[in-house]
């Protein structure tokens, strides 16, 4: 029962982690490309070489 003492901080720090990086991946706006996978789709081009 001692465990528990170490996992439930652990656990609750990395949960913090997870949640402070997904803030931050939404405030970079990392997720705001509502029309590029539909374009992508249809292109030619592959994407091991994007436009400059």
């Amino acid at each position: 029962m001692n465990i528990l003492t170490y996992l439930i901080p652990i656990s609750l720090v990395l949960g913090a982690v997870g949640l402070i990086a997904f803030i931050y991946t939404v405030k970079s706006n990392q997720y705001d490309d509502p029309e590029g996978d539909s374009r992508r789709i249809l292109s030619d081009e592959w994407d091991d070489h994007p436009k400059p």
